[in-house]
């Protein structure tokens, strides 16, 4: 079942939004008003949540209050890597999600945090304990990510690959299981705390991990599941076959189903960061989206 619909992933993210062509996110707001409109035209029982940010910044999160996008949502979420991405320490968890809870009165969820295993698994399962010690109990939703490792043969989706250096290459070890489904060490630990911790899992275009995972998550207890719907991939052949079966198989789930990555053919720029040129388009895949599985 879908319990949420979110809006683009880590929009103030360079990897994620095109700053160049959209510096103060004025396209970015509008297209999130027009998309909620229209998801909420479709079922308006579904909760709204912005699209998780990172880094962790109130002044985004002002930035769309003045920009009137988050009287029209009914969530805000949160992505936090410390062990990996981000210039402060895991322990911090609680003053971050202060200081968003300071400038908004909506609820938060984290949607993504997690741990690589680049240098060793120890640190994923540490990473694993201390981050359901801060978190459970203080957010209604929270998503590990992930439960697989990205196969080495995929691209991250980052905008400048392996000019990123190792902080590019940490983003193939963020699994539970490794890309052929072996276990790593806090695989076993994290039963202990579902199902207050969910997954966030992203799938690829047809992606033949799908079925294996839906086993691999009821096992471990897993309630609450964030994937998304690319608006990209609705230019692939079949697509829509595609969908049917990822939101079938997800039916077990409370899932959080996020809308992104825009079409090169749509884009303001040809790549998937790009503000798209009609922002209305946006809001019709995200209408359509709702209208077939919610």
């Amino acid at each position: 079942m879908i319990e949420a619909v979110m809006f683009w992933n880590e929009p103030n993210n360079k990897s994620h939004w095109d700053f160049e062509i959209d510096p103060d996110w004025s396209k970015f707001a509008a297209m999130v008003k027009l998309a909620a409109e229209a998801v909420r035209a479709e079922n308006p029982k579904l909760l709204k949540v912005l699209g998780g940010i990172s880094p962790i910044d109130p002044e985004f999160i002002r930035n769309m209050d003045t920009k009137s996008v988050l009287s029209q949502l009914d969530v805000v979420a949160l992505h936090g890597f410390p062990l990996d991405w981000n210039h402060w320490t895991i322990h911090e968890w609680p003053d971050k999600i202060q200081e968003i809870r300071n400038v908004t009165q909506l609820p938060i969820w984290i949607s993504e945090i997690g741990a690589s295993t680049f240098g060793a698994e120890e640190i994923q399962e540490f990473g694993l304990k201390r981050s359901a010690e801060l978190l459970i109990g203080r957010v209604p939703r929270i998503h590990w990510y992930s439960l697989y490792d990205l196969p080495k043969a995929w691209p991250a989706t980052t905008r400048h690959r392996e000019a990123e250096g190792s902080a590019y290459y940490r983003h193939f070890h963020m699994g539970l299981l490794d890309e052929v489904g072996n276990p790593k060490r806090a695989l076993w630990l994290f039963p202990d705390y579902t199902p207050a911790l969910g997954i966030c899992q992203w799938f690829h275009f047809e992606d033949h991990r799908l079925d294996n995972a839906v086993q691999q998550l009821q096992r471990l207890g897993v309630k609450y599941l964030r994937t998304g719907l690319s608006w990209s991939d609705s230019e692939r052949p079949n697509y829509e076959a595609w969908f049917d079966r990822l939101m079938t198989a997800l039916e077990p789930f409370d899932v959080t189903l996020t809308f992104c990555f825009t079409p090169e053919s749509k884009g303001i720029n040809p790549h998937h960061t790009s503000a798209p040129r009609q922002i209305e388009e946006y809001a019709e895949f995200c209408g359509q989206m709702v209208k077939r599985y919610s």
